[in-house]
């Protein structure tokens, strides 16, 4: 079984030197900076990495990992989703990133790997204009609809709107740019956080958008694609529920999460997932101090193989 949304393969970066990274914990309001100490942390993160590649290859999934040694200070690096994406029809992005630390994250033995294996027909390289103070962080700032072609983005320091025209006039998407809040006020600072798009449904906290019209319009063309919209809280949110992506395994579609994601989710919103796809939670709760889970551990491979 092959889903055009839900890619069969994807990269994954083993972390060596992983931390909370400092430099994004501004605008990172899913952050929390551990006590513990970075040596323990590293091995927790790096551990619980191992298994959840284990886990998703054993469920069927391709996945391409990549040791990342700690030689060139990325804390951040376990979350490959952010610099660069692939898309059907052979075509690669690479995205310029908010902070620097994050930038060092770029690695040409990944690309290398895409262009030997897959079929890479070009690749578009956004990085340089990184120069100019413009970020577009990749499917963390956008969720992308493959089938509808439609780039959902949160506005943030993240996502600059002209890199987003752009991003969307090259790869054929249409932009639905819109603003998003937590609980407290706070601007969100990665799409992907709040909402995550399967097959046939929809992950979204509705209730984080503050325009009513712009709610409207989301919602509805989740609905146009055929999707039923499983509307998230801010509690479900906050336990990374909405971080999650749907990958084809050997025996169908599985729905790659967090085990606490997972059981933030109530049993009418789990049996409408189970309607198409098989929920898999990964534990990863070391690296979810970072800020971030499942989803942004998991850059999808959305190419033919050669």
């Amino acid at each position: 079984m092959h889903s055009l949304q839900s890619p069969s393969a994807v990269v994954m970066i083993r972390p060596h030197a992983f931390e909370s990274n400092p430099e994004t914990s501004h605008d990172n309001a899913f952050q929390t900076l551990a006590d513990a100490s970075a040596k323990a942390t590293s091995i927790a993160a790096r551990d619980e990495h191992d298994t959840a590649v284990a886990q998703l290859r054993a469920a069927g999934v391709t996945v391409h990992v990549f040791d990342d040694d700690g030689h060139r200070d990325t804390p951040d690096s376990v979350f490959p989703n952010n610099w660069f994406s692939t898309h059907p029809g052979g075509h690669v992005a690479i995205y310029p990133m908010f902070v620097p630390s994050r930038r060092r994250e770029r690695r040409s033995d990944v690309i290398e790997m895409l262009k030997q294996d897959y079929r890479v027909q070009d690749i578009i390289d956004y990085s340089g204009l990184e120069q100019d103070g413009l970020a577009l962080e990749g499917t963390g700032a956008m969720v992308l609809d493959h089938v509808g072609r439609i780039a959902y983005t949160v506005k943030s320091n993240r996502a600059d709107p002209v890199l987003l025209e752009r991003f969307c006039t090259h790869f054929n998407y249409e932009p639905i740019a819109f603003e998003a809040r937590d609980r407290d006020g706070r601007d969100v600072y990665h799409t992907n956080v709040l909402m995550g798009i399967g097959t046939q449904y929809a992950l979204i906290c509705l209730d984080m958008i503050p325009d009513a019209e712009r709610r409207a319009t989301v919602r509805s063309r989740l609905e146009e694609s055929g999707r039923t919209v499983i509307d998230l809280t801010h509690e479900q949110i906050a336990n990374f529920a909405g971080n999650a992506i749907e990958l084809s395994g050997r025996d169908g579609l599985v729905l790659a999460l967090s085990a606490r994601a997972l059981q933030a989710l109530r049993p009418d919103q789990i049996s409408i997932i189970e309607g198409s796809a098989t929920p898999l939670p990964l534990s990863v709760p070391t690296i979810e101090t970072a800020g971030g889970s499942v989803r942004c551990m998991i850059a999808g491979i959305h190419l033919s193989r050669r």
